[in-house]
């Protein structure tokens, strides 16, 4: 699952829920700071559609805006 990406912040909370989240799974990711990078932060907010950070995007191309740990644990390990 190295194909996630996460658009976030340092100062944001759900941000580093996320992040907790993703590391204490040992699930693979790679972070950018929108904080420092203007053009990211753009980015972020053309494919999350809105400014609301964290901007997760899964392997299959899914996106997630604000996802809570219960979201994510749901798209990532699905049951059934």
């Amino acid at each position: 699952m190295a194909d996630i990406t996460m658009y976030g912040a340092d100062w944001c909370g759900d941000c580093r829920r996320a992040k907790r989240f993703f590391d204490e799974r040992g699930i693979a990711y790679r972070y950018i700071d929108v904080e420092h990078d203007r053009e990211m932060a753009e980015e972020a907010a053309r494919i999350g559609r809105s400014r609301r950070i964290p901007v997760v995007v899964l392997p299959d191309g899914a996106v997630l805006v604000e996802p809570t740990n219960p979201e994510l644990e749901a798209r990532l390990f699905p049951v059934g």
